[in-house]
């Protein structure tokens, strides 16, 4: 109890990150003395737990906790305590009648002392540069063998720039910066760039590299059945993209333009996967974003009014969102309440989508389009004056009298992406969230709302996926087939690996998508050199399927990266150390 309000008590003080590491360890306290009763709780029992942690406790790499870890945990039964004496729950603290644990830093500093001292001495002997020694001391202090050293700056600084008399004693002349330590560094020494995104981008950059091989290999093979096929003109027109065609701005425009849903349903299943779920019902809620703008937008009449149109549009855009945002709810819902594998009931929901959205226009006969040849297709937004404004933007990217279909909503989905990161990453909101992703049991632990949490994930996930029906359905050129029963728009499902391939970065999703789009208007010209354009479809369909190995190649590529640096890093300054002739710098 007292362990609840003490969490409770400091949720608004401590930092997000503080107080998960408060929360996991006090779950580790309460697992050894969650039994003794406060008023029970003296220095016989402290001390036990004390000496339990310093010699049976150990972490996943079977290594016995540090004795900072043993401070840390002193320090917030201490702080327990206090708290505890202050709400006149006990009448004295207990812990404060036993020593605080000690860093035992002395002796290991003795030892570095010992060791640098012999290396010194060596490097003298040989007349070598004192600024040689740079490299050695970076090896030897981020050697594995010296991890027990205290990872600080100031220790760092110690041992290298604030003793006095640590180089002359050898001969050296002080070398202020012999290792240039940043004030603010969160590593050891220096503050290494973040690379985990490197890794991403290279593990998907693996992915599209296999998949357009495998491509390109199927299309050597398809000579054999077709021997005026061209594979080289093939994968050069792959490789092209939109700009292997004849009318390169109208193909780029439309490019454009098919990515902004794409991204969308990327952003939707990005955001639920960084929340620990699985949206495969962005398809299901693409269609319910779809229905509601079109509801709004076909069935009022603003031709001849700008204005009004732009107002209509915007009000369509709205009840997308609502609709969508409802529709993922449930399976939000069920998750949160019941723990119903999202999964399962999101397929459900697709299909449940499909035919209400098939019942739904199918019954409204007046906005069916009467063209000849148009059956089963609805009107056009264009012909109600309800649609998304160009800024010609169409124009621009077209081709004589073609316009493009592209329009402004590729603002909207580039401008919101950059807000899903700095949501994801910078709010106290999008902490929680992604804190549910990584461990929803420390989470809740922690006090974070899981249940909550998975309603506003699922909900901005459909949003998302549904503002992505909205946009492309709104526009003036694009026409909806309506009887969409027997199956599911192909958005919702590419939305899955332009995801993946990005890590679930909503910037990076805009490239994803735009690259899967980029390959798609590639394949559109094969047919100049012999093939179906259902090739590109086919590399697509290899990089999807490879998307789901990002993680697989992501986690490769690091842990080759690692040994080749370790490698390259100990020869070189093993070579240095005892090859390299003096130079002028520093003293002899």
């Amino acid at each position: 109890d007292l362990s609840e309000e003490y969490l409770k008590y400091q949720k608004g003080i401590l930092a997000p990150k503080t107080y998960l590491t408060y929360a996991y360890r006090i779950n580790i306290i309460n697992q050894h003395l969650g039994h003794v009763k406060l008023q029970h709780i003296n220095v016989k029992v402290l001390e036990s737990f004390y000496n339990y942690l310093r010699s049976e406790y150990v972490t996943k790499k079977e290594k016995k906790i540090s004795p900072t870890t043993v401070q840390s945990y002193y320090a917030i039964i201490n702080n327990m305590l206090v708290q505890a004496v202050r709400w006149d729950y006990i009448s004295n603290n207990p812990n404060e009648k036993i020593a605080k644990p000690k860093r035992e830093v002395r002796k290991q500093l003795d030892e570095a002392y010992d060791y640098h001292e012999k290396r010194l001495t060596e490097l003298r002997k040989k007349s070598y540069d004192s600024y040689v020694y740079k490299d050695e001391l970076t090896k030897k202090l981020t050697n594995d063998k010296l991890n027990v050293f205290e990872k600080t700056q100031t220790w760092c600084r110690k041992v290298v720039s604030n003793t006095p008399g640590f180089f002359e004693r050898f001969g050296h002349k002080t070398v202020v910066n012999t290792v240039d330590l940043p004030k603010n560094s969160k590593n050891l020494f220096f503050s290494l760039p973040n690379k985990k995104g490197f890794n991403s981008i290279v593990s998907s950059l693996v992915s599209i590299f296999i998949g357009i091989l495998i491509g390109f290999i199927f299309m050597i093979v398809s000579i054999v059945f077709n021997s005026s096929a061209n594979p080289f003109q093939g994968i050069g027109y792959v490789f092209a993209g939109p700009f292997g065609g004849s009318n390169v701005a109208y193909e780029l425009g439309n490019m454009l333009f098919y990515a902004v849903p794409l991204i969308f349903t990327g952003l939707s299943v990005g955001i639920a996967y960084k929340t620990g779920l699985f949206n495969i019902g962005a398809p299901g809620q693409f269609l319910m974003g779809t229905m509601g703008a079109l509801l709004v937008a076909l069935n009022i009449n603003t031709t001849g009014n700008r204005f009004a149109g732009v107002m209509v549009w915007i009000l369509a855009l709205i009840v997308a969102i609502v609709f969508a945002l409802i529709w993922a709810f449930i399976p939000g819902f069920l998750k949160a309440q019941f723990g119903i594998n999202e999964v399962i009931i999101c397929i459900m929901t697709n299909w449940i989508a499909a035919n209400l959205f098939s019942w739904v226009f199918g019954s409204l006969e007046s906005l069916h389009n009467s063209e000849v040849g148009k059956g089963g297709f609805l009107i056009k937004t264009g012909e109600t004056g309800n649609f998304t404004p160009s800024w010609g933007l169409g124009s621009l990217f077209g081709s004589g009298s073609y316009s493009s279909y592209l329009d402004i909503s590729i603002f909207f989905a580039i401008i919101i992406a950059i807000l899903l990161w700095v949501f994801m990453n910078k709010t106290t909101l999008g902490y929680s969230l992604k804190a549910c992703g990584y461990n929803r049991n420390a989470a809740k632990y922690a006090g974070i709302n899981e249940k909550l949490n998975i309603l506003i994930a699922m909900g901005i996930a459909g949003a998302l996926a549904g503002l992505g029906g909205a946009f492309y359905y709104l526009n003036p050129g694009i026409e909806m087939k309506y009887n969409t029963s027997s199956s599911l728009p192909n958005y919702g499902f590419n939305g899955i690996p332009a995801a993946l391939l990005a890590n679930s970065n909503p910037v990076g999703i805009i490239f994803t998508a735009l690259f899967i789009r980029y390959i798609d208007a590639g394949s559109l010209n094969l047919n100049n050199a012999g093939y179906n354009q259902n090739i590109g479809s086919i590399i697509i369909a290899i990089i999807i399927y490879l998307a789901g190995f990002s993680r697989f190649f992501n986690e490769k590529i690091t842990l080759i990266k690692k040994k080749v640096t370790v490698r390259k890093e100990n020869t070189k300054l093993e070579m240095e150390a005892l090859s390299l002739p003096s130079t002028s710098k520093g003293g002899k």
